[in-house]
């Protein structure tokens, strides 16, 4: 893997991975700033903001923003994570260097004008809208706020209603300008580039204003546990729906945790497709539900491995209990080697066929930087995986799955009580 790395003197990073046989490059800027940032008064910021940036910088206005990437067939998206943001575009290698400029632009002098904020504040607000209309999403975020509380990873990304309405421009604003510094920053392109080019357009680009003329180090989350809220059993948001949603969850391991491999194939061995554990009780063996899957959840000092199932609000306590005892036998018993094996290739194959393109390639070198502090080769991480025996994962098994667990329901219900029973709690 052709993965270069270079630091510049105030802390930001650029990585690159040199893919000759495509003709894309892919670039992200990713900034160490998320929700598990923000404080009660500006829940939200980090998305908010995500959107003020593509509203206008000092020299370009939003139109022209997008056009520059979309008249040459690119594409520009952004995302917000609980612990990173992330601005991206995805061109022609012979275009990189206006992606380069583009993107650049919006990190270091949008306008976030007061205008463009009272505009946004709707967009966002209808965005909440959609989350609370759509309960497969909003169980995701209900079992955060059930699970962590009223704590930074417990609130929602999006931030709530009041939050984004009381958010002034100069709070926004502040945000942007205290975050967004250079030694947060991870620059990482992929595709066909060659590093030593990459290098001098991001310092030219991102060099405006005196953005780069400060002295800094790299700054990488630490690990540090996580105090947990005292935590409620269920969480329900009582709604009229034809199907019932629900998140179950247990505590995981945190990133910094090396048995985060081991979680991922008892992960895909439990919920990870159509021939996993769950998915054949509940759906294939019962019928009781079509949509079955789980995944593990990391982050800096925490982590939680969970499991979503959708079905009729009349059988979702039939559900609870299956998911419960699968759990319990399988933190009993542990899992055979054919489903160990099953679950180690899905994992191998998925992670080498997620890597076909040039914007996956760039997503995984960005990640890890900012992430980590470092990328790990792919070899390394086959290496890694192939290496998870049917030991840790019985191991990792027994001291996760009996653990206390967490629920979270959308659906007709007007109290918690039967399921509190159902999970013993």
């Amino acid at each position: 893997m052709s993965v270069r790395r270079t630091v510049l003197p105030s802390g930001l990073r650029i990585v690159t991975e040199e893919v000759s046989s495509v003709r894309s490059a892919a670039i992200g800027i990713w900034v160490n700033v998320g929700s598990r940032d923000e404080t009660p008064a500006v829940a939200g910021a980090s998305h908010f903001l995500e959107h003020l940036l593509f509203k206008g910088t000092k020299t370009r206005t939003a139109l022209e923003i997008s056009s520059s990437i979309e008249s040459v067939g690119g594409e520009m998206n952004a995302f917000t994570g609980k612990e990173y943001t992330c601005f991206y575009a995805r061109v022609i290698d012979t275009d990189l260097p206006m992606a380069v400029e583009v993107i650049a632009d919006l990190i270091t002098s949008s306008v976030v004008s007061a205008s463009d904020v009272d505009a946004e504040r709707k967009v966002v607000l209808e965005e909440i809208a959609m989350r609370d209309d759509d309960p497969s999403d909003l169980v995701h975020d209900l079992f955060s706020d059930t699970f962590y509380g009223d704590t930074k990873l417990g609130r929602a990304i999006l931030g709530s209603v009041e939050s984004i309405n009381s958010m002034s421009r100069t709070a926004v604003f502040n945000y942007y300008k205290r975050k967004y510094l250079p030694q947060d920053l991870v620059v990482a392109v992929a595709g066909n580039i060659k590093h030593r080019t990459v290098v001098a357009l991001v310092e030219k680009a991102l060099s405006r204003d005196g953005f780069l003329d400060v002295v800094g180090e790299p700054q990488v989350r630490p690990n540090t546990l996580v105090k947990m809220a005292a935590q409620q059993s269920v969480g329900i948001i009582a709604r009229k729906t034809e199907q019932a949603h629900m998140f179950y969850g247990v505590p995981g391991v945190a990133r910094g945790d090396d048995r985060r491999f081991t979680m991922g194939i008892l992960s895909a061995a439990l919920g990870g497709g159509m021939s996993s554990r769950l998915f054949q009780e509940i759906r294939e063996k019962r019928g009781l539900a079509y949509s079955v899957y789980a995944y593990a959840q990391q982050f800096a000092g925490s982590g939680t491995l969970g499991f979503y199932a959708g079905c009729h609000p009349s059988k979702a306590g039939e559900v609870v209990e299956i998911i419960r005892d699968v759990l319990n036998d399988v933190a009993e018993k542990g899992m055979t080697h054919e489903e160990i094996a099953r679950a180690k290739g899905a994992v191998r194959g998925s992670l080498v066929l997620s890597q076909e393109d040039s914007g996956s390639r760039m997503s995984h070198i960005g990640k890890s930087e900012i992430v980590y502090g470092e990328v790990m080769s792919f070899d390394e991480i086959l290496k890694r995986i192939d290496g998870v025996t049917p030991d840790a994962v019985r191991k990792l098994a027994s001291e996760i799955l009996i653990k206390r667990p967490t629920l979270a329901l959308v659906g007709p219900y007007k109290d918690s009580k039967k399921f509190e029973k159902i999970l013993g709690v």
